[in-house]
């Protein structure tokens, strides 16, 4: 389990999130650029090592009834996936959908307009975006490489030892 100050440190290298200190020592995460009502990506971090992720418009998660993913067990790498795929979601619009990533490496070459995060053995996430009408592969803020087609930055991924992050299996 990581730590209150790790998973402060994780949510704060988001540049997009409003870090709010709440009650009793607790911590939210707002991103104000949503194009959604909805604003609060993370809710009520607390020294005692619960909080919540909002995945509310992601499918594959265990949400409660307001769409929070507890993240108390999340590693490094799943948590930083979460919030990532939070973070889109919450910028999506009718011209780029948000859509389940990948489950098997068959459909890496089918178009998917929203790309997602691919994670290897090690835990590294790569972020894969359509921008442009070209295909960016992103290490955190940083361009790794970028492609013409799905299919070849899927090829490049894989080459690389990275396979869709599927999200974190239900508690």
């Amino acid at each position: 389990m990581l730590s209150f100050e790790q998973k402060l440190n994780i949510l704060d290298s988001f540049p997009e999130l409003e870090k709010k200190t709440v009650s009793l020592g607790r911590v939210n995460y707002h991103f104000e650029g949503s194009v959604q009502e909805k604003k609060t990506v993370g809710y009520h971090l607390h020294p005692n090592g619960n909080g919540f992720i909002y995945a509310g418009l992601l499918k594959g998660y265990d949400k409660d009834a307001k769409g929070y993913v507890n993240i108390r067990e999340f590693s490094e790498s799943q948590l930083r996936g979460l919030v990532h795929e939070s973070i889109l979601s919450l910028t999506a619009n009718d011209e780029v959908p948000v859509e389940p990533l990948p489950s098997a490496p068959s459909s890496i070459i089918k178009p998917s307009p929203g790309g997602g995060n691919w994670v290897n053995e090690d835990g590294q996430v790569l972020t894969l975006k359509y921008e442009d009408d070209i295909w960016y592969i992103y290490s955190g803020i940083q361009l790794e490489m970028a492609f013409e087609t799905r299919e070849e930055a899927g090829i490049y991924l894989e080459e690389e030892g990275f396979q869709p992050f599927k999200g974190i299996p239900s508690l």
